[in-house]
């Protein structure tokens, strides 16, 4: 559109020198070293118009000539590396696609139209390994180490070498190393994470932890629960050494950073029943169960009941319990096995039926079906009875 517009305003101002010209046509004498020319205005214009034209078609042509050789290179290379990035492309979907000879042809093809080794270099080092060339494929990835760009790649494939070889040691000396010099690699400090936990290394796990989080190795909403985790680990392994105060200490801090936490909420709770405070722990655990209920927190609330003989006591305690959450389905599976414990038929019946009318009999959860089976067999002695509702627990969980 502007183009046009200026070439339209061109041809215009043409146009209308040409016209002025047609009407005062004038005369223009030239006297230069005893040459006279004589002309008109007009036939000057032309004359330079023309001679403009030539002098930039010539030099135009010239230019060309001169940087066509420069320009004819810069187009070769530019298909050359066009075909380098196209095949290593390729090589990358043929190492993805399980094709180990694709893919080392089309690495070699890659390294010798790039003449890039840090780009080709991966690619060579996935082939080999797919094609089970272990010795190459490390030979590749030290390579690698060479160049600041790729290292952390290396890094994360001797890695892998190490642990396919069953050298853990390796595996974690890479995965520190990789943690050093790229703290924001999230696959650096799981490892390193899992196998301090593994060593019991729970503080050293809890710095990669916060180190990881500070460089946005993980989302911020995962952060919290990953710490609650680790804290746990080490409150019970200081629990195992019958330190239990400073593991209920850490236990109700894994509590508060993931309040929904069932691991934490029923060690908290075992831990205040044994301390002598079996009503803290009860609310503990109530307080839990109006956020998520969970089978793990109603197996605690049985076993931190002042008196756990009392089967009838029990139920009064987990009618207790359903009250603080009534809608959801294990607040009426908890209250319904209590009340098959203390031998309650028409109660566990009327709460299993409630889980039930949501989903229909062939479609209930084996949990609902296996406890359908020991009401059966508990009140009317039916085992045949008993036997379909296993059979259909056994059906549904597949």
């Amino acid at each position: 559109m502007i183009r046009g517009l200026i070439l339209f305003i061109k041809v215009g101002l043409i146009v209308a020198a040409a016209v002025y010209l047609s009407k005062y046509p004038g005369q223009v004498s030239i006297d230069w070293q005893g040459w006279r020319i004589d002309m008109s205005l007009a036939l000057l214009a032309l004359t330079v118009l023309v001679v403009t034209v030539v002098v930039v078609v010539v030099l135009r042509a010239w230019f060309g000539a001169v940087h066509a050789p420069g320009k004819f290179m810069t187009a070769r290379r530019g298909a050359r590396r066009d075909r380098g990035y196209h095949a290593l492309t390729q090589g990358l979907a043929a190492v993805a696609a399980g094709d180990a000879a694709e893919a080392k042809k089309l690495a070699r093809k890659a390294d010798g139209l790039l003449k890039d080794p840090p780009l080709t270099r991966l690619l060579a080092a996935q082939a080999a390994q797919l094609d089970g060339d272990d010795q190459a494929a490390e030979r590749y990835f030290e390579a690698m180490l060479e160049d600041k760009d790729t290292a952390i790649l290396a890094l994360r494939g001797l890695m892998m070498r190490a642990l396919d070889a069953g050298d853990s040691a390796e595996a974690r000396r890479l995965a520190e190393q990789a943690h050093r010099e790229r703290p924001g690699a999230a696959w650096a400090a799981d490892h390193l994470i899992e196998a301090m936990r593994a060593d019991g290394d729970f503080d050293g796990a809890l710095a990669v932890l916060t180190t990881a989080a500070r460089h946005k190795a993980y989302p911020a909403a995962s952060v919290k629960k990953r710490r609650a985790d680790l804290i746990l680990g080490k409150a019970r392994a200081l629990q195992r050494q019958e330190s239990f105060a400073k593991a209920l200490s850490l236990t109700q801090e894994a509590k508060k950073l993931d309040p929904a936490n069932p691991n934490a909420v029923t060690m908290a709770a075992r831990l205040l029943y044994r301390d002598g405070k079996p009503g803290k722990a009860a609310r503990v655990i109530e307080d839990a169960w109006r956020v998520s209920p969970d089978p793990a927190l109603a197996s605690a609330y049985r076993d931190v009941a002042p008196d756990r003989t009392d089967l009838l006591a029990q139920v009064k305690r987990f009618e207790r319990l359903l009250a603080f959450n009534p809608d959801h389905e294990e607040s009426h599976l908890a209250l319904a096995e209590a009340a098959l414990d203390a031998n309650l038929w028409g109660e566990a019946r009327t709460h299993i039926g409630k889980v039930m009318a949501e989903t229909g009999e062939d479609q209930a959860a084996p949990r609902v079906c296996r406890l359908m089976a020991r009401l059966e067999e508990q009140e009317h002695g039916d085992v045949e009875k008993a036997r379909v509702w296993l059979m259909r627990a056994s059906e549904n969980a597949a």
